[in-house]
C-alpha cells in the first residue's frame, strides 16, 4: 500500500461534473489499497470572481482581509469533493489550511510555509478516510489566514507529501505531462517520461508554466517524487526525480521560452569600481527583478551596461535608469521591449561540449541574430527579436531531434 498525495487544479474541479470525475479517479486509487491525500484549488474562475469583489470594495484591499476572502474558494471545493466521495461510499474528511495547521510566515498574499502538523491527517488516514485539503492557504502564528501566492496549491501538495513521507506527489492538470517544448508552438513536441528536478527547475524559471517554481524547489529539497498527469486523459505522465546513475541522459531535455522580456542599456557609463551596484541598486530598490546582465569591455574609460527585466517593468525601470544615468554622467539610456528569451535545458550538457555552438549555428541558418547569451551548467539561453520566437524554437527542436526519444540503457 502506498501513500499518494494528489493535487487537482481549478480546471480539474471547475464544475460539479468534474468534481464527480475527480471523486471517481480517487475511488480507483482507494480500490487499489492506497491511502490518498488530496489537495484542491478553487473552482476555475472563482478566485478571479473573489478578486473582483474585493477590488469593487477597495482598489488596494487590506492584505489580511484579502487572504480571508480568497481562501474561501478552496473551502467550497474541499467540501464538495468530500461530499462526492462519501456519496460513493468512501469515507472522507475535508481540512482547511488552518485545520491541518499549515504554519506560514505572515507575508499575506505570498506567504511561505514554515511547518506542517501532520497529526490530524495521520488520524484521518488511520481511520481509513481520504484526506481532502484546501490548497493555496495556511495560517500564521497569530492565527490569521494566509495565502501562498500564484500556483500555491502545487506548493501545498508537495509540502504535504514531504511532511507525510508520501511515496509520490501527483499533480493533475490540463496537460498530460512535461513536453520537450510547448506543443502549440511545435506540434511535434514529445511528452517526457521523466525529467530531473534540476531540469524542471530551469524549465519553470525560464518560462515553462506546467509547474510552479516553488513547488519544484520544495520537491527537490525534500526529494519528493513528483509526477505531472492529466485530469482528463489516462497515461503515465512525467516523473520528476533525481538523476539516476547508469541512466543515459538526452543532451537536451527541453526548450523553454519567455515572451515577457525587455532589455535596457546604459551607454557610455564611466568605468570605475562599483558602477554595477550604482546602476542595479536603485533597480532593486524599485522591486524590479533583473535577469541577464552584460557589461562590455571598457573603451576610453567608458563602458555599456545591459540587463533584461520582465516586460511589465520596462517603463518603470527605464524611468529609474534615466535618473541614474544622469547621476553617473552616462551618455544615454536605450531599450527594447520586443525581445524574447529561448533556452535549451538538459543535464546531458554537463558531459557534452559544443551544445552552445550548435545552437548558435542552427539559429544563424534561419537568419536569427542573437542579442544576448547566458549559460549555466545545464542551460544555454539567448535573447532574440520577438518576431523570431516560434521560428527559433522550431529550428532548435528539429535541429536537436527532440521529437525522438532516446533509448534508456541499463
Amino acid at each position: 500500500m502506498a501513500l499518494i498525495v494528489q493535487k487537482y487544479g481549478g480546471t480539474s474541479v471547475g464544475s460539479v461534473e468534474r468534481i464527480q470525475c475527480v471523486a471517481e479517479k480517487i475511488a480507483g486509487f482507494r480500490d487499489q489499497g492506497h491511502d490518498v491525500v488530496v489537495v484542491v484549488s478553487a473552482m476555475s474562475g472563482e478566485t478571479n470572481r473573489l478578486v473582483a469583489l474585493a477590488k469593487a470594495i477597495a482598489p488596494q484591499p487590506d492584505a489580511r482581509e484579502y487572504d480571508v476572502l480568497l481562501s474561501t474558494g478552496e473551502q467550497v471545493t474541499i467540501a464538495l469533493l468530500a461530499m462526492a466521495l462519501k456519496q460513493r461510499g468512501y469515507p472522507a474528511r475535508s481540512f482547511t489550511g488552518s485545520q491541518v495547521r499549515i504554519l506560514t510566515d505572515s507575508a499575506h498574499n505570498k506567504a511561505r510555509i514554515k511547518d506542517i502538523d501532520r497529526q490530524n491527517m495521520d488520524d484521518a488516514l488511520s481511520a481509513g478516510q481520504v484526506v481532502v485539503v484546501a490548497g493555496f492557504q495556511g495560517v500564521d502564528e497569530n492565527g490569521s489566514i494566509t495565502t501562498l501566492g500564484r500556483g500555491g496549491s502545487d506548493t501545498t501538495a508537495v509540502a504535504l507529501a514531504a511532511a507525510l513521507d508520501a511515496d509520490e506527489c501527483q499533480i493533475y492538470t490540463d496537460v498530460d505531462g512535461v513536453y520537450t517544448t510547448d506543443p502549440r508552438v511545435v506540434p511535434e513536441a514529445r511528452r517526457l517520461d521523466r525529467i530531473t528536478f534540476e531540469e524542471m527547475l530551469e524549465m519553470a524559471s525560464l518560462g515553462s508554466k506546467v509547474l510552479q517554481i516553488r513547488a519544484v524547489e520544495f520537491a527537490g529539497k525534500y526529494n519528493v517524487p513528483l509526477r505531472v498527469l492529466s485530469s482528463f486523459e489516462e497515461g503515465g505522465g512525467t516523473l520528476i526525480s533525481y538523476e539516476e546513475e547508469g541512466m543515459e541522459q538526452a543532451l537536451i531535455s527541453g526548450i523553454a521560452f519567455n515572451r515577457d522580456e525587455a532589455k535596457l542599456t546604459v551607454l557610455g557609463v564611466p568605468d570605475h569600481p562599483g558602477v554595477a551596484s550604482q546602476i542595479l541598486g536603485p533597480i532593486g530598490e524599485a522591486n524590479i527583478e533583473v535577469d541577464m546582465i552584460i557589461q562590455n569591455v571598457a573603451a576610453d574609460g567608458n563602458t555599456d551596461f545591459t540587463f533584461t527585466i520582465h516586460r511589465n517593468d520596462y517603463e518603470k525601470a527605464r524611468a529609474v535608469l534615466e535618473r541614474v544615468a544622469d547621476e553617473l554622467g552616462a551618455r544615454e539610456v536605450v531599450g527594447d521591449n520586443k525581445i524574447v528569451k529561448i533556452s535549451l535545458v538538459g543535464v546531458g550538457m554537463r558531459s557534452h561540449a559544443g551544445i552552445a555552438g550548435q545552437m548558435f549555428e542552427l539559429l544563424a541558418r534561419e537568419g536569427i541574430n542573437i542579442r544576448m547569451i547566458s549559460t549555466s551548467e545545464i542551460k544555454v539561453s539567448v535573447v532574440v527579436d520577438e518576431k523570431y520566437l516560434e521560428l527559433g524554437v522550431r529550428a532548435l527542436h528539429s535541429g536537436f531531434a527532440l521529437e525522438q526519444a532516446i533509448e534508456i540503457t541499463d
